[in-house]
């Protein structure tokens, strides 16, 4: 069967990816950070030479350090302030994704984070939407078919997380599609904004949480338990209550219950390398958690910082753990059957775009 041949590069790039982590600050092209900065007269850039600029935050975040890792969004949040700016950065989002095979994209971003010069929330949702918008229209002119949606985000550290969610439900079927909340774990529990999720569980709304990150078990209890997180943001701590000691891993209770439930894992191996949660990509929890048939999900987290995109974490979990065509449609239809679009809507794209595409390139 073809779908047990292991891939090449260039069939890695073929082949349609399903993205449901990913955040518009973290994913500039240098070029634009320089030119809108430029032009807006910002002056606290390293270097204004892009392929510097690049390989800068990719150091930075090297650091094994979250809060470190954060620190270097100040840049990329500074020239993200008008709504040309928004739509620009967005636009090139959709282009950029679709180049790479995506054919399914929700990216997050955190709204309150671009209102600095003035900008309300809506004109911020708007100005995304409307980047996403021409974005997929300039990728189906060169030949590349992608959808992407909005997921936004409240700041664990901020208050703003209820004003962000009914903002989800208000743009619900207009761009938006769920609700999660970012930023430092640490300090933060989700249990913080329990208000809010309790909320968007009573508006019937679709939420993930980021946990499980940089911080442990409980941060994913909370999630789950307490505030009924639908996926986790990262998760990867899950791997803290499996026993590998014997021969059988032994799962615990609550890495039980994740797997029982098919919780979705949005799992991010660059990224967690760079923020110490694994030193190399072959120990990096995904390949023992995909082996074990955790809901895996695979993605990008922050393509700029982690000098990254979808086509390069596959080939890593090639190149790592021996993954096939069928381990990479595996992790792409567990993407879009986690999605927060209707079903028979994540189903078209399996059944229509996804399967065909795999038995084709792999036949080859």
């Amino acid at each position: 069967m073809s779908l047990t041949n292991t891939p090449t590069v260039d069939q890695i790039k073929r082949v349609p990816k399903a993205l449901l982590h990913d955040h518009l600050d973290g994913g500039l092209r240098p070029e634009t950070i320089i030119e809108i900065a430029n032009k807006i007269g910002y002056k606290k850039l390293p270097t204004d030479d892009p392929k510097k600029l690049a390989d800068w935050f990719e150091e930075s975040c090297n650091s094994h350090s979250l809060v470190r890792y954060l620190e270097t969004f100040a840049h990329t949040i500074a020239v993200m302030q008008s709504k040309d700016a928004i739509i620009q950065v967005a636009r090139e989002c959709a282009i950029d994704l679709a180049r790479d095979g995506v054919v399914y994209a929700e990216v997050r971003g955190a709204p309150e984070l671009f209102t600095e010069q003035g900008l309300s929330l809506d004109q911020v949702i708007d100005a995304t939407n409307e980047g996403y918008k021409q974005g997929v229209a300039e990728a189906a002119k060169e030949g590349n078919k992608i959808r992407v949606e909005s997921l936004l985000c409240g700041m664990r550290q901020n208050n703003r997380s209820q004003e962000v969610a009914q903002a989800a439900v208000k743009y619900r079927n207009k761009g938006v599609v769920g609700f999660d909340i970012a930023g430092p774990e640490d300090g933060y529990p989700p249990t913080n904004q329990l208000e809010t999720f309790s909320y968007l569980r009573k508006e019937n709304a679709h939420f993930t949480i980021h946990a499980g990150e940089a911080y442990g078990l409980p941060s994913i209890w909370e999630a789950i338990q307490i505030c009924g997180a639908e996926r986790l943001g990262h998760g990867v701590r899950i791997i803290d209550d499996i026993d590998f000691s014997s021969d059988t891993p032994k799962l615990g209770p609550l890495a039980s219950y994740v797997r029982d439930r098919r919780i979705p894992l949005e799992l991010c191996p660059t990224s967690n390398l760079q923020t110490g949660a694994a030193k190399t990509y072959a120990e990096h929890p995904i390949g023992k958690l995909a082996k074990l048939r955790f809901r895996v999900t695979l993605n990008t987290d922050n393509r700029l910082m982690s000098n990254t995109s979808m086509t390069h974490e596959m080939s890593q979990c090639v190149n790592s753990f021996e993954w096939k065509f069928a381990d990479l449609q595996r992790v792409t239809v567990n993407a879009l059957k986690s999605a927060f679009i209707p079903f028979e809507e994540r189903l078209e794209i399996i059944e229509k775009v996804v399967k065909p595409a795999y038995t084709k390139i792999s036949a080859e």
